[in-house]
């Protein structure tokens, strides 16, 4: 039964139909070898099916495929601990299905020799297309590398959206400022802040989010209080030390990633705190080890997985040969596709109203 729709049916319509990867409804359509009888069979129906115009299509993909290395890049300037291998999961589940190859580099986005690295890893490795995460999204010369090079990419949680490029991410200052308005209306307003790794867009939306809500309480923000922890549990422990340390202490801190929560809680526990009576703590991400902390850690849960596995569909969508508009390069419809997938502020026991007789 043909597809009732204006839309002619694409191989990745196929491939869904038949539960396969675009790369076997290509090998079918071009009666390549090393595909079972049966996957034939389930693929030859769902042409049917749909009423695929199998021959046509067949020609194209005999031109467009040995051009195709089906290899595309996770690439990361910052290794974010269990965010990059969540968007890794989420990733990799769209290559098996679409049936690409996925490989992940690090790039040291403050590396002096950046653009020659980026330049010798896309030859080196053919890529079909990239996935970049902060810090990469919104770096310059990675962008000019790839765009030079007609290499197609999906921005995960970049600082700003630009029109001609896809991206994929959370409302992350939007869900800063709600976690930091959970501290307030629990009666505190001498809050420290720990920050992530400069120049990144999670430490940049965070604070943005955090002093929107100081301000619009008619707060000013103490500059003493505000740490830099570049996202890691061991370089966050200098400046949680320094913020629990002294006489004046804050009685909330918000820390910007899990990770330098659970480093803001050792230090505590360390100085024999009682949590959250004498300091509430707040993190981002809720990471699996937030649940497991003592006491478990209120936070953001951001679909870290989800946002890979949408910028892989947005990549391959873009990548199928017949899967949409012709385009040439790295050009994407005007405007290129953007996703802001939902967050959610989990309360759980590191945060408390404030006692009486505490500075506020």
């Amino acid at each position: 039964m043909a597809d009732s729709s204006d839309r002619k049916p694409t191989i990745i319509d196929v491939a869904a139909r038949a539960g396969v990867s675009i790369k076997t409804v290509s090998r079918v359509i071009n009666d390549e070898p090393h595909v079972s009888a049966a996957m034939r069979e389930r693929v030859r129906q769902a042409v049917n099916e749909l009423g695929f115009e199998a021959n046509e299509s067949a020609r194209g993909m005999r031109s467009l495929t040995p051009e195709k290395s089906y290899v595309v890049a996770q690439l990361y300037g910052d290794p974010g601990g269990a965010y990059t291998s969540d968007v890794q999961i989420g990733l990799l589940s769209r290559c098996h299905y679409f049936g690409y190859h996925l490989v992940v580099e690090e790039l040291d986005y403050q590396s002096p020799d950046i653009e020659r690295r980026t330049k010798d890893l896309v030859r080196r490795l053919k890529l079909d297309g990239a996935v970049l995460t902060a810090p990469l999204t919104d770096n310059e010369i990675v962008l000019g590398v790839l765009d030079d090079a007609g290499v197609p990419y999906v921005r995960v949680a970049p600082v700003t959206e630009l029109r001609h490029l896809p991206s994929v991410k959370i409302d992350e200052k939007r869900a800063a400022y709600q976690l930091t308005q959970h501290l307030l209306a629990f009666g505190h307003s001498r809050i420290g802040f720990v920050r992530g790794l400069p120049n990144h867009s999670a430490t940049l939306l965070r604070f943005a989010g955090f002093e929107q809500a100081m301000h619009e309480a008619g707060l000013t923000i103490d500059p003493s209080l505000i740490e830099d922890g570049g996202f890691r549990y061991h370089a966050a422990m200098p400046g949680a030390q320094r913020l629990l340390d002294r006489s004046d202490r804050p009685t909330a801190i918000f820390a910007s990633n899990d990770e330098m929560a659970a480093a803001v809680i050792t230090v505590a526990h360390e100085l024999g705190l009682k949590l959250p009576d004498d300091c509430s703590i707040v993190g981002f991400d809720d990471i699996s080890t937030s649940e497991m902390l003592w006491p478990s850690l209120t936070t953001v849960r951001q679909p870290v997985e989800r946002l890979g596995a949408a910028a892989g569909d947005l990549l391959f969508t873009r990548l199928s040969p017949l899967g949409g508009p012709s385009l040439n390069g790295n050009s994407w419809p005007d405007p290129a596709p953007h996703q802001i997938l939902p967050h959610d502020i989990v309360l759980r026991a590191s945060t408390a109203p404030l006692k009486r007789g505490k500075t506020k």
